[in-house]
């Protein structure tokens, strides 16, 4: 067949050009400069503690070890109260978070499904007080816990920490996101309301909990404010207060500072890094409903 004269050829298809993928996410090339920034005072601190005092106190300060040099750690280990200090930390963070989770679950809990006269209030009065600043509680804290014969122990450590407005409110948010009819079905069945908590929400709130006790676990292990105060004996200190003992007027060990905190931050980074994951998965659900 010949072609019709004056017919407009069909126009060409060209193939769609594909844009480039990437094997991981644009963001990624932002997060990751920030990601090495803040790393850099964790390597700074890893490689100081295998540095001799000499090298850390060079001016410009070395960037590398020349040597290994396990001084730092030795200090540190041979020191007979190190064991207790680590011990003291480690009673006070796992009670206050033993307890934080178990009575921020029956607040938060109560908060989000039972309906009593001021619990509006009361809500808010307590969401106020994550507003207040620890320096204006300190005082009547000490006092209190003077009345209660508890100073220079760490039983003034663990009582103010029992209990924080933040487990309770964060607890109180995600059981708000969680549906009513699968406790509805448990109450129609017989079952108590303390049975419906610990039988089936509990076991949905695993991101929640795990989020609290994290998060509780690392403001308890870090303090150094309240048991600066609250403790006088070198047998009742925590191990952040038990390194300042290395840092002196006129001389510091420069090294054993550096391989106790590597000793300290230890625990925190691994709590962090296996708790990650559940960190935006509760904080989402939490924010769902006021």
């Amino acid at each position: 067949m010949t072609a019709r004269i004056g017919s407009v050829p069909a126009p060409r298809v060209l193939p769609a050009l594909r844009r480039p993928r990437l094997p991981f996410s644009p963001w990624h090339l932002l997060l990751a400069p920030l990601a090495l920034l803040f790393a850099a005072p964790l390597v700074w601190l890893l490689l100081g503690s295998v540095m001799s005092n000499a090298e850390i106190n060079r001016f410009p300060p070395a960037l590398w070890p020349s040597h290994v040099d396990w001084a730092g750690y030795r200090y540190v280990l041979d020191n007979a109260l190190f064991v207790r200090w680590f011990t003291n930390s480690l009673i006070v963070s796992a009670v206050t978070v033993v307890s934080n989770l178990l009575f921020g679950t029956l607040g938060g809990y109560a908060f989000a499904r039972m309906r009593f006269a001021g619990s509006r209030v009361l809500l808010a009065l307590m969401v106020a007080t994550m507003a207040i600043p620890f320096q204006l509680t300190m005082i009547p804290t000490f006092l209190v816990m003077k009345q209660l014969g508890l100073i220079d122990s760490l039983g003034a450590l663990i009582v103010p920490s029992l209990v924080t407005p933040f487990a309770v409110f964060l607890l109180r948010q995600f059981f708000l996101s969680l549906p009513r009819e699968l406790e509805e079905a448990a109450w129609i069945d017989g079952c108590s309301r303390l049975r419906v908590l610990f039988t089936i929400v509990l076991p949905l709130s695993r991101p929640a909990l795990s989020t609290v006790a994290v998060l509780t676990f690392l403001s308890t292990w870090n303090d150094l404010t309240w048991p600066l105060i609250a403790l006088n004996h070198d047998t009742t200190y925590t191990l952040q207060l038990g390194l300042t003992t290395f840092q002196g007027q006129h001389h510091t060990n420069w090294a054993a500072v550096m391989a106790g905190n590597v000793i300290t931050v230890a625990p925190v980074l691994l709590a962090f890094l296996g708790a990650q994951k559940t960190f935006v998965q509760s904080i989402t659900s939490s924010g769902l409903k006021g």
